[in-house]
């Protein structure tokens, strides 16, 4: 018993007090609790799955919670302060570059020169109507939002994001900040900063700030930038008299400018550009931008064919040699001129011009190898302006200019001031030359209709830059001849002080062709003086003026020389006769100066251009 005792003693001291000290005692190892008093204790103290999965949840939710609202609160801040070190850029050179414009003597659109087609004009400049119009197309909350549309942003960055192709429909203001303000590259980081940009630009300029800005540089095909160059481009007027329908259908072109840009000449682009006008206009009549009797009354324009190239045509030739001299009169280059954004009203006539064009171009050319060399040129005497430059059929052809660089033999177009002794300078010089230019015949005949008062030729009557005037033409006016020689000049050349038909040529029909060129052109008082170049018939001068035009037309002929790129001379044709078609040119010319339509044609110089001009500023 007792050992039994002592024993279970033992073994309960072992496992509870253990032997001296604490320690287990010696040779026997401390028991450990056995794994069914575990797992007991584990079922005892584990929840049930469905609670414990509930509790874990949540706490996930509530971490994804926090952890979001960290990041958006971070994204606040940080946009807070992107938002205040964000400024808004300086435009792109290639956006603010804009070209040079040429007017004729009426304000008519001659051309431009310049590596991108587009002007600046404010927006007191473009209608209403037309504002409207593109508000209507392509942000019609531009007038209340905040320069962001964000459905538009999370589409474009989405597509971004997935590779797919870049999504449009952004405001007005984002639109203008994309193409004037940062480069073109796709990004969300570019995505980004345009946000904030148009943000910051919204609250720092007007709306009529943004939109003009937006109408100067957004572009409308046909290489157009801007609404003046488009109203030009499609339409042939300036941004100022589009008309209802017209503002609409530019304001539908910007959607695809690239395809809608056949409008006009392609039937199907054309069907459904007007699709889309009438979507416009009716967005117009809805939002009461229009009437509902002009939304009924708007009929879909006529568009221009795409405009010449800028190498193609005859006008080409007017604006070389306006440019150079509008380079000239302002002291800069004219690569500075063509970017400079510069309004240049010439004193050509673009009536008469297209009308010389058409005259001249009726030559039927000489035998196979022989080409004719039409020229003409008409000068108002006593003021110097040129009216009328015909330099060739086609500057993409023939890019040299027969009428100011053609040098023509004389002849006998000069023997008229043989005996004048006391010219004085620059006629001196002209009537020296034996290969005068056709201007320089032009400006010879019309001091000799001015009573012998010569007056340089001029081809630049007013320079304008943001609507200010930097250059108005002066004509020097000079006494070169006394009104004596003048009048003998006159009478040796066949006219008196009311000058009549005369015609000199070697040709032996001459008498001939002058019966046949001075036409209706003679009976007004205008004369016809021909001169040939001698019996070589190689050229054959036809000069005819009065006290409102000095008008020159050039014949002569050449052929490819022995090198390659040179001509060497050649014989005019016999048909049709050279100086009896000269004569012709010249009097359908002289007809169409003087006709009802345009009898201001033949007269009007630097002062009454500027007078007209002041007028209408």
């Amino acid at each position: 018993m007792n050992l039994i005792e002592d024993g279970d003693g033992d073994r309960d001291g072992d496992r509870g007090r253990g032997g001296p000290d604490g320690l287990p005692a010696p040779g026997r190892a401390a028991r450990r609790p056995g794994k069914g008093m575990l797992s007991r204790r584990r079922r005892r103290e584990r929840a049930p799955l469905r609670i414990r999965f509930r509790r874990n949840r949540g706490r996930r939710l509530r971490r994804l919670l926090y952890a979001f609202l960290t990041l958006l609160a971070t994204l606040c801040a940080a946009a807070v302060v992107a938002y205040h070190l964000t400024s808004v850029p300086k435009p792109h050179p290639e956006t603010v570059t804009q070209s040079t414009v040429f007017l004729d003597a009426d304000g008519a659109y001659l051309g431009r020169r310049g590596p991108v087609d587009r002007q600046d004009i404010p927006l007191s400049a473009v209608p209403r109507h037309v504002q409207e119009a593109v508000i209507a197309a392509e942000n019609r909350s531009f007038r209340t939002d905040s320069g962001i549309s964000p459905k538009a942003i999370t589409r474009a960055a989405l597509a971004t994001l997935t590779g797919g192709d870049p999504q449009g429909g952004s405001t007005i203001t984002q639109q203008y900040v994309k193409n004037a303000l940062l480069s073109p590259e796709h990004s969300l980081a570019r995505k980004a900063r345009e946000a904030l940009i148009a943000i910051k630009l919204d609250r720092t300029r007007t709306k009529d700030e943004i939109l003009e800005g937006y109408l100067d540089t957004v572009y409308f095909g046909r290489g157009a930038a801007g609404i003046q160059s488009a109203a030009r481009n499609y339409f042939g007027v300036d941004a100022k008299s589009l008309t209802v329908a017209q503002g609409a259908a530019l304001a539908s072109i910007l959607n695809i400018p690239s395809y809608y840009e056949k409008a006009g000449s392609d039937p199907k682009v054309t069907a459904k550009l007007e699709n889309r006008w009438e979507w416009v206009l009716d967005a117009m009549a809805a939002s009461g931008s229009i009437t509902a009797k002009q939304r009924a009354a708007a009929l879909f324009p006529a568009f221009r064919f795409y405009p010449p190239g800028e190498t193609e045509g005859q006008r080409q030739y007017l604006i070389d040699v306006a440019a150079k001299e509008a380079a000239d009169r302002l002291g800069i280059t004219e690569d500075r001129l063509a970017s400079g954004g510069y309004s240049v009203t010439t004193t050509f006539d673009l009536a008469l011009q297209d009308g010389a064009t058409q005259l001249a171009q009726q030559h039927p050319g000489g035998e196979k190898g022989v080409r004719v060399h039409t020229a003409v040129v008409g000068v108002v005497p006593g003021d110097g302006a040129v009216r009328v430059l015909y330099g060739g059929s086609d500057y993409a052809r023939q890019s040299f200019n027969d009428a100011v660089s053609g040098a023509v033999e004389a002849g006998t177009a000069l023997d008229p001031f043989s005996e004048v002794e006391h010219a004085g300078e620059p006629l001196s010089k002209l009537l020296k030359k034996p290969a005068p230019t056709p201007l320089d015949l032009a400006s010879v005949y019309a001091t000799v209709a001015a009573d012998g008062k010569y007056t340089g030729p001029y081809t630049v009557a007013r320079i304008t830059k943001e609507g200010r005037t930097v250059y108005r033409a002066r004509p020097d006016v000079r006494q070169v001849l006394d009104e004596k020689e003048a009048l003998v000049a006159g009478a040796r050349s066949g006219a008196g002080p009311t000058p009549v038909a005369v015609a000199v040529d070697a040709d032996t029909d001459a008498d001939a062709d002058a019966d046949v060129g001075a036409g209706s052109a003679e009976a007004k008082g205008f004369a016809i003086a021909g001169a040939g170049g001698g019996i070589t018939r190689r050229t054959v001068w036809t000069t005819g003026y009065d006290g409102r035009l000095a008008l020159t037309v050039a014949l002569f002929a050449d052929r490819a020389g022995g090198k390659k790129g040179t001509t060497v001379p050649a014989q005019l044709p016999n048909e049709p006769s050279p100086t009896g078609f000269a004569q012709r040119v010249a009097a359908g010319i002289w007809d169409a100066a003087t006709s009802e339509d345009g009898s201001k044609g033949g007269s009007k110089g630097a002062s009454e251009s500027d007078a007209e001009s002041d007028a209408a500023n």
